[in-house]
């Protein structure tokens, strides 16, 4: 089978096609034959070599978190009913045609949700359904969410405006802002353009997916008492707690280690949303997995919309 391996820290030329021999399951495992990978843009900055220590990763490495496939083996003592069945199997190495998994790992996909859905729902529908409830988003209350047109930014749109809130979706140039407004924003504000945070004007909760000066214009326009809620750092350094005024209540980047506990469970709470359509994902570019650095090329210029995905 293919993989695709980051040969050293650097570029998205350091991810290479290579051919490993097929995976065969162990004792209480499964074969998962990948049909959709995941792109995080986690992966982007531990590839350039800026988080690998943070997930105790060295090259040469699979990339990737997450694929939906089916169950095409299963080892000894493993339970027979999931051969053949389509899931998510939340591992590592994903950019792979096929990976081992347990039982543990593996959720099956709900009728109604594709497995492109199901994959933009893994990381990112967790992830946004904790921040969105450590925040505690209250009908009335004014949101910002940024970026708007990622793949948590989305979901985070949908997920507040489904509360009953007023919400702003920043993101850049007008076909984004757009799409924003579709799934459901009532406000929208280019943060390229100057004087972008004089558009959105003083809100409630901020959920910062981009750090850096961006997400401390942010924290700033979150009124005393509200909630800054910072979860990325995709245009800079994340926007550490004592950086945020005292009269607001901050979550800083250290809050997602707090959200492994669960977070099958709110997986699973998203894809029945989905099924429901009460969410969508957006699903803005795929590549085939030999063209994964051509997928993180895309991630880094932040020209995409929604979710990127590896189709095998």
């Amino acid at each position: 089978m293919r993989v695709i391996e980051a040969v050293r820290f650097g570029g998205p030329e350091v991810l290479r096609v290579k051919a490993v021999p097929d995976p065969h399951p162990g004792p209480g495992q499964v074969v998962v034959e990948v049909k959709v990978a995941g792109v995080l843009w986690i992966d982007t900055a531990i590839r350039r070599g800026e988080a690998g220590h943070l997930f105790g990763v060295t090259p040469p490495y699979v990339p990737g978190a997450g694929v939906a496939g089916q169950v095409t083996e299963i080892g000894a003592g493993a339970d027979p009913s999931w051969c053949g069945a389509w899931v998510l199997a939340d591992v590592d190495g994903a950019y792979a045609e096929q990976v081992l998994a347990t039982p543990e790992q593996l959720i099956r996909v709900p009728p109604g949700v594709g497995l492109r859905e199901a994959v933009a729902l893994l990381h990112d529908g967790s992830t946004a359904l904790a921040v969105f409830e450590r925040a505690a988003v209250r009908r009335g209350e004014r949101v910002l969410v940024q970026p708007a047109a990622g793949g948590l930014g989305t979901l985070l749109v949908q997920l507040a405006h489904a509360a009953g809130a007023h919400v702003t979706g920043a993101a850049r140039g007008a076909e984004k802002l757009e799409m924003v407004r579709a799934l459901g924003a009532d406000a929208v504000a280019d943060y390229s353009e100057p004087g972008w945070t004089d558009q959105v004007g003083p809100v409630d909760v901020a959920f910062d997916g981009v750090g850096g000066d961006l997400g401390r214009a942010a924290a700033k326009l979150v009124v005393t008492g509200g909630r800054y809620s910072n979860y990325g750092w995709a245009g800079g350094a994340p926007v550490a707690v004592d950086e945020v005024r005292r009269e607001v209540t901050a979550y800083g980047l250290e809050q997602l280690r707090e959200y492994e506990p669960g977070r099958r469970a709110r997986i699973e709470r998203m894809l029945r949303l989905a099924a429901r359509g009460t969410v969508h994902t957006v699903i803005g570019q795929t590549f085939p997995l030999s063209r994964a650095a051509d997928a993180h090329r895309a991630l880094e210029s932040r020209c995409g919309k929604g979710k990127t995905l590896l189709v095998i």
